[in-house]
């Protein structure tokens, strides 16, 4: 676990979704662009996630008590689940304004100023989003992870906007407009839907993802060549942490101390694969038939 505050990159993504709600509502209202007010919207989205983060990693960061011996890590897909149901909220909303400005267009005016305006927010955006998506990497963090993306999408929804405006500078093809603002809320859906399959799946107690569970295996493996079985072989994710849990199995003539050691050295091996694991172990002698009948999950 992380010896200092994660909160510190939830006010960071606060701060920048500030600035850039100013600076895109600004380049709306300049240039009257749909398109431009969609990134404005997404923005609002990006300081609601932001504000929930705050508060999810507020509780993630609690330590374990006698009602949640576990800690408080799956705090953190309520922030990323949350976070995409409010993309799919703006989505729709971007959609609605898109469809009627395709009804009823309009011209956009000072298209140099409001076009320069968004470049910067798009800049910030970069740079937070990149530091989020190191910081949550680092420190195991869904919150901060799925931040640090949706700030990235926003900078090539961003992207998006500033190139459909200055064809409609350059063309005058006013549909242009509102029709690229469809396709941002269609991206926009998307993120949201990832984003809400993920936190969905670490609420329902996920297993660790397939690259990690490889690493485990492999582990195992080395240990199985050398004799010692293992089966019922689980693990799910909650936030930061991992658990891992299975069965070993040695030779029943082993002692007590000896087989402690062997899982002991496991659990060290595991670990250095998946550092932020909690290993649990069940010792069962190789040769008694019982060992093979309890491996189901309600055994």
């Amino acid at each position: 676990m992380t010896s200092f505050s994660l909160k510190r990159y939830a006010w960071l993504s606060i701060g920048a979704a500030l600035a850039t709600i100013g600076l895109k509502g600004s380049a709306w209202l300049i240039t009257g662009s749909v398109g431009l007010l969609s990134d404005a919207l997404e923005s609002l989205v990006n300081l609601a996630g932001a504000g929930m983060a705050l508060a999810m990693l507020s509780i993630a960061e609690r330590p374990e008590d006698e009602g949640h011996a576990f800690g408080h890590g799956k705090a953190e897909y309520f922030s990323s689940g949350f976070e995409g149901l409010l993309i799919l909220v703006a989505a729709a909303a971007i959609a609605l304004t898109a469809v009627e400005r395709l009804l009823n267009p309009q011209p956009l005016e000072q298209l140099g100023v409001g076009l320069a305006v968004s470049v910067v927010a798009a800049l910030i955006n970069l740079a937070v989003g990149r530091v989020l998506l190191r910081a949550g990497s680092r420190y195991r963090s869904i919150t901060l992870e799925a931040d640090g993306q949706h700030l990235l999408t926003d900078v090539w929804t961003s992207i998006g906007v500033i190139a459909g405006v200055g064809a409609v500078a350059l063309t005058g093809w006013l549909w242009l407009d509102p029709t690229l603002a469809l396709l941002v809320a269609a991206n926009i859906v998307w993120t949201g839907w990832g984003l809400l399959r993920r936190s969905t799946s670490g609420l329902m107690d996920g297993g660790v993802p397939p690259e990690q569970h490889a690493r485990l295996v492999a582990v195992l493996e080395r240990y199985r060549a050398l004799g010692i079985d293992y089966h019922a072989l689980r693990t799910r994710e909650a936030g930061a942490r991992s658990f891992v849990s299975l069965h070993v199995l040695v030779p029943g003539a082993w002692t007590v101390a000896r087989g402690h050691q062997l899982v002991e050295e496991l659990d060290r091996d595991i670990r250095h694969e998946l550092p932020h694991a909690t290993v649990f172990t069940h010792l069962e002698p190789l040769e008694d038939p019982a060992s093979q009948e309890d491996i189901g999950l309600d055994r």
